[in-house]
């Protein structure tokens, strides 16, 4: 099957835009993980310098459903390619700028809270992020290839953490680590500004979205009333949706660095090495997953990614606890193969459960609730069950557990509402 030139365009912006989102977001969070705790608490214990590093590293995620509500508004009132702009403006400058914030030994407690500032605007700027990148693709797609093209949203996670992860690892291994905790943690930072501006100039010869234009008129009930008035059932099942997936993949990168690195005693660049691999399976299966979606049915590509991730949350730590590079990066590698299943056909799924006019706002709500969960407070908990755990894996192995659970209950939910999208829309507008 053929694809216009519009379409291209449409998904190369869709991907670049949340690649370079993504680098943005998960430099802040590798860097939380190998240095923030030194250089902005260095008066604090290991532990209790990592979380409260990982506490920084939260407050972009607990802005994220705020970035949802504010940038759903505009999404859903002007337009999704306008508060795209703005998104990917404010995650460039705001990263740009923590490459520049100076560190506790030069301003004391200042360091961390300009941190925490700059953090919240990421996060802002990512809860708007998502939604838009995904119903770009998704609206301008023809409807039997929407999941498909939903994924080029999707795919801007692992690259991005692929970039991220790839400059860390050679900034690891060609400074020392005086050099990297001096002024080398700051360079991932500062270079994303050139990526803003190339996503930039291809976002803005993007055309804005048939169904947004199409859709029914504004009414002068905010979307965000409207959205709960109407869908908050299609919004706890969004949620449902991503969160074990998120949880799954943050406690096998983000606290997986913490994990092998204070507690395991392995090397930065055996850990880096895990991520490496995440991002590698996740964009080598992403479309895979995706084109399964379109042939067999999105809910039971995530019933069968729910479903392995559930049953993979403890052996990754088994897998850990060897010690070994090899086995750390299969455990890491089979856990992504239920997190991409889950990841790669949420984006069309929830799209499908919101009506156009407040579609922005409710599948970036559910989004962003389901990342503030699974991507804010799962490492958060993670790291501070070390302390009470007597560094046992068993309290983060049993959360991952427990919310693939609440993924296969929510889309147990949410089939009726999959089913009535595959309806007529006379039919279905009758549900």
């Amino acid at each position: 099957m053929t694809t216009s030139p519009q379409m291209r365009r449409v998904a190369l912006a869709s991907a670049l835009g949340t690649s370079i989102e993504w680098y943005d977001f998960f430099i802040y969070t590798t860097a939380s993980a190998l240095v923030f705790n030194q250089l902005f608490f260095p008066t604090l214990s290991p532990v209790a310098g990592v979380l409260s590093a990982f506490a920084t590293y939260a407050v972009g995620y607990i802005a994220r459903p705020l970035g949802a509500v504010v940038f759903g508004h505009f999404g859903d009132r002007i337009g999704r390619k306008k508060s795209l702009v703005w998104t990917l403006l404010m995650m460039g400058i705001a990263t740009f700028l923590v490459g520049l914030v100076p560190t506790h030994a030069s301003i004391g407690n200042l360091a961390p809270l300009l941190l925490v500032v700059l953090r919240f605007v990421q996060g802002m700027a990512v809860g708007g992020e998502w939604g838009g990148a995904a119903l770009l693709s998704v609206e301008h797609a023809p409807r039997e290839r929407r999941t498909f093209f939903g994924a080029f949203a999707q795919i801007g996670s692992p690259v991005g953490l692929l970039l991220a992860t790839s400059m860390f690892a050679v900034l690891n291994g060609t400074l020392s680590a005086e050099q990297f905790a001096a002024w080398g943690w700051r360079l991932p930072f500062l270079i994303s500004i050139v990526l803003v501006v190339v996503g930039f100039v291809v976002r803005m010869k993007v055309a804005e979205t048939p169904d947004f234009e199409h859709s029914a008129p504004r009414s002068d009930v905010l979307p965000i009333v409207q959205c709960l008035r109407t869908s908050w059932r299609q919004i706890v099942v969004g949620l449902g949706i991503f969160v074990g997936g998120f949880a799954a993949y943050y406690v096998l990168t983000t606290f997986m660095l913490a994990y092998t690195t204070t507690q395991l005693g392995l090397s930065r660049s055996t850990a880096l090495a895990g991520q490496i691999v995440a991002a590698v399976v996740e964009a080598a299966l992403m479309f895979v997953f995706a084109s399964m979606g379109d042939r067999y049915g999105k809910g039971k590509v995530i019933a069968w990614g729910a479903v392995a991730g559930l049953l993979w949350a403890v052996p990754p730590f088994w897998l850990f606890g060897t010690g070994s590079a090899l086995w750390l990066c299969v455990g890491v590698g089979v856990g992504l193969v239920g997190v991409t299943a889950t990841y790669s056909v949420g984006a069309a799924y929830v799209a499908q459960l919101f009506a156009p006019r407040v579609r922005y706002t409710g599948m970036s709500l559910s989004y962003q609730l389901a990342g503030a969960i699974g991507g804010g407070l799962v490492p958060l908990f993670s790291t501070a069950s070390l302390g009470w755990s007597g560094g046992h894996y068993w309290p983060v192995a049993l959360v991952t557990a427990v919310f693939y659970a609440f993924t296969l209950i929510c889309l147990r939910i949410g089939r009726a509402r999959e089913q009535a999208a595959a309806m007529p829309a006379a039919q279905a507008a009758a549900l």
